[in-house]
């Protein structure tokens, strides 16, 4: 099913597409009881200019109801003009962003959270089938098994419309799924017998916190992880490539010790590779022990069964990491440091953007044109920088959501307040931010085309980098005073070969000392930073073009 208009669809699970909608509900394709979803209209206040200045306010500020601006007026538009879509999405994620972002809709959509909890009660409900002691439910014929199996394989968007459908009448998102996966399975006479099975022994929160913990592993796995990868490749792949490539430091903004390009691009492929690993070292976690953490409802109806052993099981046969000391929530102490650490990778890549973006502006990388591409509105000669832009602001906005996340959720009053809920389903927010910036980032990297003319050209003007190195070697053989004699030589001063050359021959220093000096240049005096960045794929495990990370 695609949600309107002639977007580009990402086909997920079952053979659900999701595209950027440009009109929701589509009422062709709701099923019965559905036409009526809320749409996105405004109210019936509209906002008109009033030319007319208040008598209690003379001053030139401008307001909602007055203004200086005569002509101006503000028609109120009609409610189907403000049915969702590409245009009207209130955030820029669902509209502008949205064939950048898409790959995360599978997971972090409210479709992803109703999947996510469908699978947790079905697979609960197969787990106790399995328990010897709740002979209530027998164990499932093969083909009882299959049909379960087959609501999770074959769940649609329909029946994620029809889930919010019952959902209007009990006001309760996750009865809503138990009713739906009820009503699905009375009609099949071995899983009819055990309805009343569904979300035994549950509350809201243990179907909850598995979904969310499943949304994060699944969205890390297939739509975070993946472009993370290719960014660290493509930014190894840039220091490779400039190895050699000398290039003028600069500390404080001012020249220093030469480096290479390669070597600079090579620290970021590095750093940001270490953080990445420490993100698929997070990990994901969840709880099933029913209201208060302690199994109460379980044991007064089977108290033989071991139900933490139990509990255990069936969290780690969903591929998490479990979590014996809960209350009614899982503590989300997982997700805090989960998002830590993408911030710090966003924080990583925050200064790659700069840093390119300075180069840039220095000279030292120039930015491939693309045809009919405009950089300025009325300077033509432009071209911008908007790639890497574009990637710090979004890791900015990324980086404000997932802190609050952070910061949030491992705090709930007592056993559990509700404050978690509504802040939880804004993880695609940090997600969809940080995903955007990373893409872009890779947009920009491809831009790049390095200027060695104009490298070549800031070093010949930086002979006073020399000093350096001349005053480490002088200190070797005991010339007194050497960094006093090279801060008279080149302090505000115009260095040149010539100067350095000449300074240089006048100094009392084995010949072997002073013709290794003399065979310096800026362009020469790179250090290690040649073999740093070639071998910077040993550094992150690229193997074979593949980021490669032990978990």
């Amino acid at each position: 099913m695609e949600l309107g208009g002639a977007s580009s669809s990402y086909r997920v699970f079952n053979g659900t597409q999701f595209s950027c909608p440009s009109a929701f509900p589509i009422k062709s394709q709701t099923p019965t009881g559905l036409s009526s979803l809320p749409c996105l209209r405004p109210s019936n206040a509209s906002f008109r200019i009033s030319t007319t200045p208040s008598r209690r306010d003379c001053s030139c500020k401008a307001t909602l109801k007055q203004t200086n601006m005569a002509t101006a007026k503000v028609e109120k538009m009609s409610g189907n003009e403000f049915e969702l879509s590409g245009l009207t999405a209130l955030s820029p994620l669902d509209g502008r962003y949205w064939s950048k972002v898409k790959d995360l809709a599978p997971y972090m959509s409210e479709y992803g959270l109703i999947y996510f909890r469908v699978l947790v009660e079905i697979k609960w409900l197969l787990k106790l089938s399995q328990i010897p002691e709740v002979t209530e439910v027998p164990s499932f014929s093969e083909e009882a098994q299959s049909y379960l199996q087959g609501l999770v394989d074959g769940f649609s968007m329909n029946d994620a419309l029809e889930i919010k459908n019952i959902e209007k009448v009990t006001n309760h998102d996750v009865k809503a799924v138990e009713y739906f996966l009820k009503k699905k399975c009375q009609l099949h006479p071995e899983v009819a017998k055990v309805l009343e099975f569904f979300h035994f022994a549950c509350t809201s929160e243990d179907i909850n916190n598995l979904a969310h913990a499943l949304m994060l592993k699944e969205a890390m796995n297939s739509a975070i992880f993946p472009v993370m990868d290719e960014l660290i490749k493509a930014i190894c792949n840039i220091a490779k490539d400039n190895a050699h490539i000398p290039m003028l430091s600069r500390t404080h903004g001012q020249p220093a010790s030469p480096t290479t390009l390669g070597k600079e691009m090579a620290v970021f492929a590095v750093r940001l590779s270490r953080e990445r690993r420490e993100i698929s070292q997070v990990e994901i976690m969840g709880k099933f022990a029913g209201a208060v953490g302690n199994y109460n409802a379980h044991l007064v109806a089977y108290p033989d069964v071991k139900w933490p052993q139990i509990a255990e099981d069936f969290v780690k046969s969903l591929g998490l990491s479990f979590n014996p000391y809960v209350t009614q929530i899982e503590t989300h102490d997982y997700m805090a440091k989960l998002f830590h650490a993408i911030i710090q990778f966003n924080n990583i890549l925050t200064d790659f953007d700069r840093d390119a973006w300075g180069y840039i502006s220095l000279g030292y990388f120039k930015q491939i044109t693309k045809a009919g591409e405009i950089g300025s509105s009325t300077m033509p000669h432009k071209v911008n920088p908007i790639d890497f832009e574009n990637s710090e602001g979004n890791l900015g906005v990324a980086n404000g959501g997932l802190s609050h996340l952070s910061m949030k959720l491992p705090i709930s009053r007592w056993q559990r307040d509700l404050t978690d809920s509504t802040v939880l389903r804004n993880m695609g927010v940090g997600l969809g931010h940080s995903i955007l910036a990373y893409k872009s980032t890779l947009q920009g990297i491809t831009k790049l085309q390095v200027n060695e003319a104009h490298l070549s050209e800031d070093l010949n003007q930086s002979w006073e980098v020399l000093a350096e190195p001349i005053q480490t070697v002088m200190r070797r053989y005991g010339v007194p005073e050497p960094y006093e004699k090279l801060k008279e030589l080149t302090r505000g001063r115009a260095v040149t070969k010539e100067s350095i050359t000449e300074f240089i021959k006048g100094l009392d220093l084995p010949e072997e000392a002073k013709t290794n000096l003399l065979k310096l240049t800026p362009h020469s005096y790179v250090g290690a930073a040649v073999e740093l960045a070639r071998t910077v794929d040993i550094a992150v495990n690229l193997v074979n073009g593949v980021v490669v990370f032990e978990n």
